[in-house]
C-alpha cells in the first residue's frame, strides 16, 4: 500500500485488511523497489536474492548470474527469462506466460523470439539448463 497516512492506526489498519507491506509518501524509489522485489521473492516462496541451480547462481538483487563463480553476460531479456524460470523452478511455464512477461503487450508477432532467447542462454549457461516440454513450455528443473 502507497499512501500519505503515517498515523500508526493508519499503518496497522492497512495492513491488517490485507496489504502486503505499507510505504508513506514521500518514499525512496531505490527503497520502494527492493520492496517489489522481495515482495516477488516472498510470493514464489524465495527468500533470499540469491537462487542457486547447480553451477549457476542468480542473484535478483543484482540482477546478475553466475556460472561456474564467472560472471555471465545476459541481456535484459534472456536475464528476465532466467530469472523468471529459476523463481518457478520445478514448475512447468506455458510459452504463453512467458511471452506475457517478456514481451510488451503491443508486441503482438507469433514469431520464434522465445525459441531464440531460449538458445542464448542454453549457450551462456548449458543445454540442459532450461529444459523443453514440446508442445507445453519450459522449466528449470532443480
Amino acid at each position: 500500500m502507497l499512501t500519505a497516512r503515517d498515523a500508526s492506526r493508519d499503518r496497522v489498519r492497512g495492513l491488517d485488511t490485507g496489504a502486503d507491506d505499507y510505504v508513506v509518501k514521500p518514499f525512496d524509489l531505490p527503497e520502494l523497489i527492493a520492496r517489489l522485489r522481495a515482495l516477488i521473492r516472498r510470493s514464489a516462496g524465495q527468500t533470499r536474492n540469491v537462487i542457486e541451480i547447480g553451477g549457476v547462481t542468480i542473484d535478483t538483487g543484482a540482477r546478475h548470474v553466475t556460472h561456474g563463480g564467472q560472471l555471465v553476460p545476459l541481456t535484459a531479456r534472456e536475464y528476465a527469462l532466467v530469472e523468471f524460470l529459476a523463481l518457478h523452478r520445478g514448475k512447468l511455464v506455458t510459452r504463453t506466460t512467458l511471452y506475457e512477461h517478456l514481451f510488451d503487450e503491443d508486441d503482438s508477432t507469433l514469431s520464434n523470439l522465445l525459441d531464440v532467447h531460449v538458445s542464448n542462454v542454453r549457450k551462456k549457461l548449458g543445454a540442459e539448463f532450461i529444459t523443453t516440454r514440446r508442445g507445453h513450455g519450459y522449466c528449470i528443473e532443480g
